[in-house]
């Protein structure tokens, strides 16, 4: 867990009016909304303790983030994400800290935790809610029904996006559970959505000693041409999907296991890309625009100096570049 992921703008407002139409008890398909002030589940991108995605490595390497943090604010009202059977104290610290309190679930659905840090699985489907308080540990609950409140997070982690993770009992990824989808594959818009959180209008890399990011820029040595566009970003940074459409990976594109020998492709409607240099959620399953999709690897690592970017190829090699254009004469 201590290692938060935005939509555009847009998604945010279609799905609240989804959700102002269809109040959580009546939607089924996905997880009720967790967290006040959360309606779509938002998951945490990354912060100074780590990132809240599920697959994101721990620190010194301590195996892989075997669920997903969803953002909610110190003090928050917290609900239940389906209907069950409530147990508990759930002490996870074992210490006594600020945040060590929380309360099982269980019902029918899918098995999962909602914890500060990833705890052991449990057999069967049951639900673990750590650091919150609950207005009870026994009885039922139905999906939706206020469940207790968000514990202070940052009296034990200053600075981390307060959250609460959320972790799947057969450590599978609970994402597409957590997520509201708007089938089919809405666009939402003809130019795509930003790709990297602090590169707001997809701005395109320049030119550095190891090259230049813009379509058909030679390569070194004269060994043809740039066949894809250079999004700029940083190391670390939050990677969104452009557009909505159905995962598939990984991509590897150097064939060597480098620090950023990762990515996945998108394939929507009228859209195919490939992103590289990123290390997804997922490798499968569908995305919608704006969602957050993974994480920017250390390109820093590989090509010291260089501009750290994303590189963005469409599936037929035509140019990206129009498409990533947002807001450009504005």
């Amino acid at each position: 867990m201590v290692e938060f992921s935005p939509f555009s703008s847009f998604a945010r407002e279609v799905f609240a009016k989804q959700l102002d139409a269809h109040p959580p008890q009546q939607q089924h398909r996905h997880w009720a909304q967790i967290c006040s002030g959360n309606p779509v589940n938002k998951i945490r991108g990354c912060d100074r303790y780590g990132c809240g995605y599920f697959g994101a490595d721990r620190h010194g390497h301590k195996g892989k983030h075997e669920g997903v943090d969803v953002i909610c604010a110190d003090g928050a009202t917290v609900y239940a994400p389906f209907s069950g059977q409530l147990s508990g104290p759930i002490r996870f610290f074992h210490n006594g800290n600020a945040i060590d309190d929380g309360v099982q679930i269980r019902g029918s659905g899918n098995c999962f935790f909602l914890t500060s840090l990833p705890p052991p699985s449990l057999p069967g489907y049951c639900v673990k809610l750590v650091c919150i308080h609950p207005i009870r540990y026994h009885g039922q609950i139905q999906r939706g029904q206020q469940l207790g409140r968000m514990l202070p997070m940052q009296k034990v982690f200053p600075g981390i996006t307060s959250h609460i993770h959320v972790e799947n009992c057969d450590h599978s990824d609970p994402t597409q559970q957590l997520t509201p989808v708007v089938p089919p594959f809405p666009q939402q818009g003809s130019h795509w959505a930003t790709v990297c959180s602090g590169n707001p209008t997809n701005e395109i890399r320049g030119c550095d000693r190891y090259g230049c990011g813009y379509y058909g820029a030679p390569r070194r040595n004269g060994k043809g041409k740039h066949a894809g566009v250079d999004v700029i970003c940083s190391d670390g940074a939050t990677v969104y999907a452009p557009f909505s459409g159905q995962l598939s990976g990984p991509i590897k594109f150097f064939h060597n296991g480098n620090a950023i020998d990762d990515g996945v492709q998108i394939r929507g409607s009228g859209f195919c890309v490939k992103l590289l240099c990123i290390h997804p959620i997922r490798y499968n399953g569908r995305i919608s625009k704006g969602q957050i999709l993974g994480k920017m690897l250390p390109m820093q690592r590989v090509f010291p100096g260089i501009t750290s970017h994303i590189h963005v190829e469409n599936c037929d090699h035509s140019d990206p570049t129009s498409n990533l254009e947002r807001g450009k004469g504005q």
